[in-house]
């Protein structure tokens, strides 16, 4: 939660300077700014809730816990970008544009820009700095669309939406200054409006989609088959699904076929056996259900996509290393 923090902080920061200047200067740019701050520091705030709440116990009501209230909370960040942020930062633009007015003090916004800039900068570096150690061989784009985690996904979009909204704010102060044409001031509100719009398209697109529940990376499916074909008990997954109930839990449910000579007791200890073993390698696993049955090529459902995500991974194995071990 270090990038949350970061971002909190420095928008809390931000946001009292820019409302500061806009006093000043009565410029929409910075008006607009403020209100992107403001909604920033309470998308944070947001963020903190969710994690928190999310770390509550199962209930009766809730078996599998509240990992999604997360994915929830990050939603509801999508629709405070939009609402509070671009909505009226186009509202704002659209009218002083029609209605223009004078900016007085410039030099001021420029100042408070410039101190924003530079604490955005921060925070983003933060964002930069905790995505690298989750992100792996993925780049920020796809970084961005396969995490399950939705904070940093947020804080990333959010700095980098703030600080291109900062140098669309500072050119509005700067043409309006140049050109006597304060409707410029209004077309740099206008501007922050429509990238906050897109901030927040792109934010509510992803956390929806956790949101209804989205199966594990391929890569995790692989680990899942080779850990249940990896024993002795010559189990064979026949279909997999898999589903995030929060960044940090998984639930899984396989029908696997088992030998048929095979007694109850047998099953038992070899199940629970291939459960160790997934939880070995995949501790996010906490739920799995395994259901064993006989393998019959002509019932399985070629074009069931859990059928095709074993295929698949169980090839990919077979073209890996031959020493290949489940550890």
């Amino acid at each position: 939660m270090k990038a949350v923090i970061a971002a909190l902080l420095a928008n809390l920061g931000v946001a009292i300077a820019k409302f500061v200047a806009f006093l000043v200067t009565g410029s929409a740019s910075m008006l607009a700014e403020s209100v992107h701050s403001v909604a920033d520091t309470g998308n944070e705030l947001l963020l903190l809730i969710g994690r928190g709440r999310s770390r509550r116990s199962r209930t009766t009501e809730h078996a599998f816990g509240f990992g999604r209230e997360r994915y929830f909370y990050a939603f509801v960040v999508a629709v405070m970008l939009f609402t509070v942020g671009a909505v009226f930062s186009l509202y704002d633009g659209i009218h002083k544009i029609l209605h223009p007015g004078q900016v007085q003090s410039p030099i001021v916004a420029y100042v408070v820009l410039g101190f924003s800039f530079v604490l955005e900068g921060l925070s983003l570096r933060t964002a930069i700095m905790e995505a690298n150690e989750a992100r792996g061989r993925h780049g920020f784009r796809m970084f961005v669309h396969v995490t399950k985690t939705p904070e940093l996904p947020v804080v990333l979009l959010e700095d980098t939406a703030a600080l291109v909204g900062l140098l669309f704010a500072f050119l509005g102060v700067l043409l309006s200054q140049l050109t006597g044409n304060d409707r410029w001031d209004g077309a740099g509100s206008v501007g922050v409006g429509l990238l906050l719009a897109c901030a927040a398209f792109i934010v509510g697109y992803e956390t929806k989609s956790l949101l209804i529940g989205e199966s594990a990376t391929e890569e995790d499916s692989r680990t899942i088959v080779a850990a249940l074909e990896g024993g002795a008990e010559g189990f064979k997954a026949i279909h997999l699904r898999t589903s995030h109930i929060g960044p940090e839990s998984l639930l899984i449910a396989a029908k696997i076929a088992v030998p048929g000579e095979a007694t109850a007791a047998d099953l038992a200890a070899g199940i629970n056996a291939a459960e160790a073993r997934i939880r070995e390698v995949l501790p996010i696993a906490e739920t799995i259900y395994l259901e064993p049955d006989i393998y019959h090529p002509d019932e399985v459902d070629a074009t069931d996509p859990s059928v095709q995500v074993v295929r698949r991974s169980r090839s990919r194995l077979r073209r890996g290393p031959r020493n290949r071990t489940v550890r």
